[in-house]
C-alpha cells in the first residue's frame, strides 16, 4: 500500500506531468466553473477488495476537493452499468469516473455520456473502443515483464514456474500482465511454464483452488506467477498446506495491504508490481476536476508501477489504507 506521504508525492508528480499534453475534445466539457461539483463513478463490480479500495479512494479525495460523489455498483452485469449511468445523468452530475473491472467495451454508457456532453474519465481499465475524456491506469505488460525478469534473477539454475490468470479468457488486462512475464522467461534459459488450465477469478479463494490443482499435477513447481495479488495470497495458502513453502516462490501484482506484509514479513511471497488501487483513485478524481476546471491534460496518463520487494516494500505498506 502506498503510505499516505508516498501517495501524494506520486499523485502530484504524475499529474504535474500531464498536465503538460492535450486532451481530446471528444466528451471532455466543463463543469460549474466554481470549482464544487457533483461526479459519478459507475463501477462494473465492487465485488474485490481492488475495485473497493479505488471506489473508496475516490471518496476520500473528493472529500478534500469540495466535491460530492454518487457511487453505483453494476454488480458485473453491463446493462445495469448502462442504466446507473443513465441514472447519474438525471442527476445532472457534471463527469463520470468509469471503473470497468473486467469488462473490456462499454459502448452505451460512453454514448450517453457523449450524447449529454459529460466528460468521461476512466480509471485502470481502458476500453478498447469508444470515446472518452481521459484514462488514468498502468501499464500492465510492463508489470508483467519486471515481474518476469524478477523470477529469472531468483531461478539461475532454470526451473518450473506456474501462470495463475484470473479470466475470462479475452481479459486483456490479466493477458497483458501474463505475456509480459511470459517474454521475460521465455528469454531465460532452462524456465518451463505451465498455465493452470481453469481460471482464479481474481480471488483469493480461487488462487487457492487453482494452486492445489497445478501442485496435484505438478510436484515439480518453483515459483508462481498471478494476475494479481489476491489469487496469488490464495496460492501462498495452498502451498503452505501442502508444505512446500521453502520450495516454492510467488509473485503477484498490484500492491495489495495483505500481500505487501507478506513480503515484508520475509515469507514466500517476494515480489508484486504495484498498481495501488488508491494511487489510481485518487488520480482519477483529481484529472476529472482538472477536466472540469477547464484545464487540458492529456488523454491518457501512464501511472508508475515500481517493482516492490522486502528491500522496499515498507516504503509502500500502509494497513490504515483503502486497499
Amino acid at each position: 500500500m502506498i503510505t499516505k506521504r508516498a501517495t501524494g508525492v506520486l499523485v502530484a508528480g504524475v499529474l504535474t506531468a500531464a498536465l503538460t499534453g492535450c486532451s481530446s475534445d471528444s466528451g471532455s466539457g466543463g463543469g460549474k466553473g466554481d470549482g464544487s461539483y457533483t461526479v459519478g463513478v459507475a463501477n462494473f463490480t465492487l465485488g474485490g477488495p481492488y475495485f473497493n479500495g479505488m471506489d473508496k479512494a475516490i471518496k476520500a479525495r473528493a472529500g478534500k476537493k469540495d466535491v460530492e460523489i454518487l457511487s453505483t455498483d453494476a454488480g458485473g452485469d453491463a446493462a445495469k452499468l448502462a442504466s446507473n449511468v443513465e441514472d447519474l445523468l438525471s442527476k445532472d452530475v457534471d463527469a463520470v469516473i468509469i471503473s470497468g473491472g473486467p469488462l473490456e467495451s462499454a459502448p452505451a454508457v460512453l454514448n450517453s455520456l457523449k450524447a449529454a456532453g459529460k466528460p468521461a474519465v476512466l480509471v485502470d481499465r481502458k476500453f478498447r473502443t469508444g470515446e472518452y475524456a481521459s484514462w488514468v491506469g498502468p501499464d500492465n505488460e510492463a508489470i508483467g515483464k519486471q515481474n518476469g525478469e524478477f523470477l529469472v534473477e531468483q531461478l539461475p539454475e532454470g526451473g518450473k514456474v506456474a501462470l495463475i490468470k484470473g479470466g475470462p479468457a479475452d481479459n486483456s488486462i490479466g493477458k497483458a500482465r501474463t505475456d509480459g512475464v511470459k517474454g521475460a522467461l521465455e528469454s531465460a534459459s532452462g524456465i518451463e511454464l505451465v498455465e493452470a488450465p481453469d481460471f482464479g477469478n481474481w480471488s483469493s479463494d480461487g488462487g487457492l483452488t487453482v494452486m492445489e490443482s497445478l501442485l496435484a499435477a505438478h510436484d515439480d513447481i518453483d515459483a508462481v506467477f498471478c494476475e494479481n495479488d489476491a489469487m496469488c495470497l490464495g496460492a501462498q495458502r495452498a502451498v503452505k498446506d501442502a508444505d512446500r513453502t521453502d520450495k516454492i516462490v510467488l509473485a503477484g501484482v498490484d500492491g495489495q495491504a495483505e500481500a505487501l506484509k507478506a513480503i515484508l514479513d520475509g515469507t514466500n511471497y517476494l515480489v508484486t508490481g504495484l498498481n495501488d488501487a488508491d494511487v489510481i483513485g485518487s488520480l482519477g478524481l483529481d484529472r476529472t476536476v482538472e477536466i472540469l476546471d477547464g484545464e487540458k491534460p492529456e488523454k491518457d496518463t501512464v501511472v508508475p508501477s515500481p517493482r516492490v520487494t522486502k528491500e522496499n516494500a515498507e516504503k509502500y505498506y500502509d494497513p490504515e489504507g483503502n486497499f
